[in-house]
């Protein structure tokens, strides 16, 4: 006697060998013997051998329609052998009895399964949604299948363009496409981002890192939706000076200008000026929100996404030849450089030239001062330059040779770019910087001892962070230091400057202590600045590859900071770089440049040897 029964999810066939009631002994077909439950038997036969019972089963369940099947088994659950009799119009012989449980079992979607052989059709409306998924499934495969074919012969199917910001920035894992990129990317030996980019997605490696950081920061684009009215009072008392700026010749959001006047009593009157957009962006109005959104500008080699629109910014940059808004701050300096008084005011300043370092420098620097030829504003120069080593020794805090550290310039013109450096620590550099710290700690202070709510940039235990606590700036050696000084560019310094506009006018801050309006910007602004120095720096590395291969320079010089770190020379960049011998921190070292990726903004520095 033999069995046909169902293990592990399948149908066997064995010789039965011991009948033990509740389990048999058996013998299969290859000889291996086996304990079975008698649950598990579905039929006992003796005929025919079991010699391709198995196979001739299969053959005559494949014959079988499913559909035909499906309709003749009715709705209500049934016994294999009664839809067996139906079926066959017969008593069906062990063979056919297995072939019909194997077409059974093997079609889940049309036969629900009741228990041992007894089974129920399924509804019309699932059977129905269950051949659509089912095809939906094979069509999905195929397509699949395609999508990896065109992929490994490296071209972009037809539908991917639709995808690729999916792809190329945050991929879904359940997405066919993203399967399909997968998989041929493993057949290849490639990662994702190179293969779609052997299959020409990528045309600009400059623009796939772009729009990598404008698709989580500026989702709706960097334009600026319409016209946005702003316009500056015209009833401010223009003042008795003219100011000048200084600023690269990029800059177009001036913030801030100088003026100098010496007084008849040997006393000098100096005035830091700082436009003044908070006098025509309102709180909760769309400009303002605006700029509550972007929080900064956003910098990078070859261009920069202005946080207010042009039209504004013209409206109140501190422009040449124009009265500009501005919020001034005086001093009446001794011939000691010491401070006699301060004074702050709204007010309108005749702004009579915006100089530019690119000009000033050649005229204005170490070696020129008190003896230089003669130019423009040598004068009031040369005055803030003594009063700002005054300020700096003051503060405690003179640099001790960091000055010496290059600043970078970048300038990309028909997708060539151009590296430039100045060092750091100029006279024109003291003299701006000490005016910025002088007016921010100044006005810090007046906030501050005011008890007006006001967001300052502090620095304690050598953590540096924005609060709207009043505390101190370490590094900077003063009490109290805001950001105001650039209400164009910065968020922040916009708030403050509403602040201090209505400590100066005498009337109600806008903004009162420990608001959420003042912690919510704060955090808001230090997650996008850091994301947005992030980019600036990532943007800067992607040009010196750029440069490196634009220049087909294949070795470079620099100074070892750290075990294998290298500072290298010429551009703002640092490198690990490969089989280095130990060095000394500042050791000059030759490397090697192999294997530039702009995607991935890597490459390998080799060492070469030493300078």
């Amino acid at each position: 006697m033999h069995v046909f029964f169902e293990e592990d999810g399948g149908f066997k066939v064995g010789t039965i060998l011991a009948d033990n009631t509740t389990s048999f002994q058996i013998e299969t077909l290859h000889g291996k013997r086996a304990k079975i439950k008698a649950g598990n038997v579905l039929l006992q036969f003796k005929e025919p051998a079991l010699s391709g019972f198995l196979e001739a089963a299969q053959a005559l369940a494949d014959g079988i329609d499913l559909d035909f099947l499906w309709e003749a088994s009715g709705s209500e659950e049934f016994e294999h052998q009664t839809l067996g009799r139906d079926y066959f119009g017969h008593a069906p012989n062990s063979v056919e009895t297995a072939g019909l449980l194997l077409r059974l079992h093997s079609a889940p979607m049309y036969f629900y399964k009741k228990g041992k052989g007894r089974y129920k059709a399924a509804p019309p409306d699932a059977l129905k949604a269950a051949l659509a998924s089912e095809e939906r499934k094979r069509q999905q495969a195929a397509l699949l299948a395609r999508y990896v074919e065109e992929l490994r012969s490296f071209h972009l199917p037809l539908e991917f363009p639709a995808h690729l910001p999916a792809l190329l920035y945050a991929p879904e894992k359940s997405a066919l496409e993203t399967k399909a990129l997968e998989q041929a990317a493993i057949a290849c030996g490639l990662s994702p981002l190179h293969l779609l980019a052997k299959c020409g997605a990528i045309p600009s490696t400059h623009d796939f890192h772009l729009q990598r950081f404008l698709r989580e920061w500026f989702p709706a684009g960097t334009g600026f939706a319409g016209d946005i009215p702003c316009a500056a009072p015209t009833d401010l008392p223009l003042a008795d000076v003219a100011a000048f700026s200084i600023d690269d010749e990029t800059t177009t959001e001036i913030d801030d200008a100088f003026s100098v006047r010496k007084l008849d009593n040997g006393d000098t009157l100096v005035g830091i000026h700082i436009a003044a957009p908070a006098l025509g962006i309102a709180r909760d109005t769309s400009l303002e929100a605006i700029a509550r959104q972007r929080l900064s500008t956003v910098y990078m080699p070859g261009q920069k996404i202005t946080m207010l629109p042009d039209s504004v910014v013209e409206v109140f940059t501190l422009k040449q030849g124009s009265a500009c808004p501005a919020l001034s701050l005086y001093l009446t300096i001794a011939p000691d450089f010491s401070v006699r008084t301060m004074e702050s005011r709204v007010e309108q300043v005749t702004i009579a030239a915006n100089l530019r370092h690119e000009q000033l420098e050649p005229l204005f620097n170490a070696e020129t001062i008190g003896q230089g030829s003669d130019y423009a504003y040598r004068t009031e120069l040369e005055w803030l330059w003594q009063f700002a080593n005054h300020l700096e020794v003051l503060r405690g805090v003179k640099d001790n040779g960091r000055g010496l550290i290059p600043e970078y310039s970048f300038k990309v013109i028909e997708d060539r770019v151009q590296i430039s450096h100045r060092m750091r620590g100029t006279p024109i550099d003291k003299v701006v910087a000490e005016m910025m710290i002088l007016a921010n700690s100044r006005w810090g202070d007046s906030l501050a001892g005011n008890n007006i709510a006001a967001i300052y940039r502090a620095q304690t235990s050598g953590k540096t962070r924005m609060t709207t606590e009043p505390l101190g700036h370490q590094g900077l050696g003063v009490a109290h230091y805001t950001w105001s000084s650039s209400p164009l560019r910065r968020y922040i310094d916009l708030v403050n400057q509403r602040q201090l506009i209505a400590w100066v006018r005498g009337e109600s801050p806008p903004y009162a202590v420990k608001t959420e309006a003042l912690e919510g910007a704060v955090f808001a602004f230090e997650q996008a600045y850091d994301a947005y120095n992030d980019f600036q720096r990532q943007m800067e590395k992607y040009w010196v590859l750029r440069y490196f291969q634009q220049e087909g320079i294949s070795e470079v010089t620099g100074a070892v900071i750290r075990e294998n770190l290298v500072r290298l020379e010429n551009v703002p960049l640092v490198v690990k770089a490969i089989a280095l011998p130990e060095s000394p921190s500042g050791t000059r070292v030759k490397l090697t440049l192999r294997d530039i990726d702009l995607l991935t903004l890597e490459l390998s520095c080799p060492f070469a040897g030493l300078a």
